[in-house]
């Protein structure tokens, strides 16, 4: 994938989603290389504003001094979640124009053996987006529970062999401890039936445990849900959320989330009066957009891509 690692994924649908304004303010929650970001600043004037954060150091260390030394960006180390912190400090609630996040795991991220991500690719079995921060995946996979391994594994994987799986890692650590990316895929590879593969399946039996697991030690979907709810109070009206995710789980919460914000509370639900702040916060743009046959082609992490927007009544 590393011809894919500076290439932002639905780069038009999101620059014609945030019905970008020169001289507004934006935020790109999920900064990574900086595709996004460099292609927003390209539509600001002078006046316009980009806030751009990102939880890996080395994220932000990467930043091509192209971006770093532009006034009009701020670029911030934290967590999403913690976005309306950082907003509220600078007294801009109320007033973004355009909030993006793009989901999941960067192409840099994956292409860095160090960072245990990838099955692909050997190396420790860290996964945390932000190395400083919580335990490692091989830290948590020396003590955890069959029954807790189990259900990560079935709930954030969807992995129906979730039970084999979490049996065969909680076996073998008896006798040695599960250190690398390259042991655990060929762990799971040896446990999951082998059976006649059909169209569309994913190609590699790990996928989906190294899926749940790097969503569990990141608290990737308690982030989501976590500046979802936030998005509503930082936006301004007419201000445009962009939400690209890349499996079902976040699709769903992103799906759900616009669709309960652009309806009324449901207690005045079909009512003629409605109090203010029972009224529907949101209006849904249109419905997901996916990557076109030659984006993909040109990007193969755009594949499983879903960008969904709303904008702020």
């Amino acid at each position: 994938m590393s011809s894919d690692a500076h290439v932002p994924v639905l780069l038009g649908p999101v620059l014609e989603g945030l019905d970008i304004k020169q001289d507004g303010l934006y935020v790109d929650g999920t900064f990574g290389r900086g595709g996004h970001s460099s292609a927003i600043l390209m539509q600001l004037n002078a006046d316009g504003r980009l806030i751009a954060v990102d939880r890996d150091p080395q994220a932000i260390a990467a930043a091509a001094p192209a971006l770093t030394n532009d006034p009009r960006l701020t670029l911030i180390r934290c967590e999403f979640a913690e976005l309306a912190k950082h907003i509220n400090a600078k007294g801009l609630a109320g007033r973004v124009d355009g909030l993006l996040f793009d989901l999941g795991v960067s192409s840099p991220q994956l292409d860095e053996a160090d960072r245990g991500f990838s099955f692909l690719r050997d190396g420790p079995l860290d996964m945390r987006m932000d190395p400083d921060a919580g335990i490692s995946a091989a830290q948590w996979l020396k003590t955890v529970d069959e029954i807790d391994l189990r259900r990560v594994i079935k709930k954030f994987g969807e992995e129906r062999h979730a039970a084999r799986i979490a049996h065969a890692v909680v076996t073998t650590r008896e006798n040695a401890p599960i250190l690398r990316t390259s042991e655990l895929a060929a762990l799971v590879e040896s446990t999951v039936p082998k059976g006649r593969p059909r169209p569309g399946q994913r190609k590699h039996a790990a996928t989906k445990t190294f899926q749940a697991i790097r969503i569990f030690i990141n608290n990737e979907l308690e982030q989501l849900e976590a500046v979802l709810g936030q998005s509503i109070d930082l936006l301004a009206p007419g201000g445009r959320l962009c939400v690209i995710s890349f499996h079902s789980l976040e699709d769903r919460i992103v799906k759900r989330f616009i669709r309960d914000a652009s309806r009324e509370a449901e207690k005045y639900r079909g009512m003629p009066n409605v109090p203010d702040e029972f009224r529907p916060k949101l209006r849904q743009i249109g419905k997901a957009v996916m990557a076109t046959v030659g984006e993909i082609a040109a990007n193969v992490r755009a594949r499983s891509a879903r960008l969904r927007i709303a904008e702020r009544l």
